[in-house]
């Protein structure tokens, strides 16, 4: 009875753990990939005003 209760104490605990690993890894990449996006575009806009000869923006 022992030897069964920790089987299923690790079974039933596992997919929860995964699922959560699962979830962080893809918030994880959501926001790498919009860090990046919001530094490519703050670049082209930048040199898009440098090329046009505005001042940069107030931040």
């Amino acid at each position: 009875m022992i030897e069964n209760f920790w089987g299923n104490a690790i079974y039933s605990v596992v997919p929860t753990i995964l699922l959560g690993l699962v979830f962080w890894m893809l918030m994880r990449s959501i926001l790498r990939a919009d860090r990046t996006e919001r530094k490519v575009y703050a670049q082209i806009e930048a040199e898009e005003r440098a090329r046009l000869g505005l001042d940069k923006p107030v931040t």
